[in-house]
């Protein structure tokens, strides 16, 4: 019977390996969150590939199993799902107009969910057209879809509607209707940021003409101004321009987007404007890309547009 006494410290030694592998209970987690898993570093080198038909040996037993233990992870509460934004008609009256000022609110995805507040992006139309002009184009769909998959941070968009759009700023009242009427009623009506890093202004053809215009006359309330197929205001003159770029502070100048397409039948003076831009040697963006003074040019870069606008936030 001695051989057993030979044997008794190496069967401690397995039943003793057994308990430490054994799986245990896991730590207790707090509810609503999941356990961390954490996966093994790759190696270095990749293991011995099995050959064909082959099947694992089966480890040796000594005829005591570790007990196992059922593991369970702990999920967390599934989030309410935010509906697609929603767009808000209102109007104002101004004194600068004749007529009310109508616009559209682009509301993000769970804005009614939470209480946070947002950056703005004012996006003018262009001539000939109406307040819906981008969401025709496709902005609230575009904006939901980036917003949605947390490829942008989540923004309000404001399209106001320049009911006499054949008139030139001196005699419009649209620029005075926007910054003293439109831009306090969105403020105070919607959980805006109202710093000027968060506002952007922009627009398309005409529009682009009105977010240079007021833009660059009030850099202390924009922080990025779009132009997309903009010739500027003929009423703008060159040397006007020259000095609202000049008079822009270093700390102050906001984000500048030009574009307009290779066959835009404007192109020769939105070329003189940015040629302006270079000749000041202050900073923008400047692209020129094949096609029209259309919507299907504006289509096919509004994703672009809105992204640009969206990433400094």
């Amino acid at each position: 019977m001695r051989w057993i006494w030979k044997l008794l410290p190496g069967l401690l030694l397995l039943l003793g390996l057994a308990a430490c592998t054994g799986n245990d209970l896991p730590a207790a987690t707090p509810a609503g969150f999941v356990t961390p898993q954490v996966s093994a570093a790759p190696s270095a080198v990749p293991p011995t590939p099995r050959p064909q038909n082959s099947s694992p040996s089966p480890a040796p037993t000594l005829g005591l199993q570790p007990s196992v233990t059922p593991t369970f992870t702990l999920q967390p509460p599934t989030p309410p799902a935010c509906a697609p934004g929603v767009i808000e008609p209102r109007q104002l009256a101004s004194e600068h107009l004749k007529d009310p000022l109508k616009y559209l609110v682009y509301l993000p995805p769970c804005y009614d969910q939470n209480d946070q507040r947002y950056p703005v992006i004012y996006l003018l139309h262009g001539q000939t057209y109406s307040n819906t002009h981008w969401l025709d184009l496709g902005a609230a769909e575009t904006a939901d879809r980036l917003i949605s998959g947390g490829e942008v941070a989540p923004f309000i968009m404001v399209f106001p509607y320049d009911a006499r759009h054949f008139d030139p700023p001196p005699v419009s009242g649209f620029d005075e209707a926007f910054l003293g009427d439109l831009l306090p009623a969105v403020d105070g009506e919607y959980r805006t940021r109202p710093e000027r890093a968060c506002r952007a202004i922009g627009g398309i053809s005409r529009g682009g003409n009105w977010a240079v215009h007021i833009g660059l006359q009030h850099p202390g309330l924009f922080g990025a101004i779009g132009a997309h197929s903009t010739p500027v205001f003929s009423t703008d003159s060159n040397k006007e321009i020259r000095e609202w770029l000049a008079a822009i502070p270093d700390d102050e100048f906001p984000r500048l987007y030009l574009d307009a397409g290779t066959n835009d039948r404007w192109l020769r003076y939105t070329l003189v404007f940015e040629n302006l831009l270079s000749e000041a040697n202050v900073p923008y963006e400047w692209h020129l890309y094949p096609g029209f003074h259309d919507d299907a040019y504006w289509q096919a870069h509004l994703e672009e547009y809105l992204r640009w606008y969206a990433q400094a936030w």
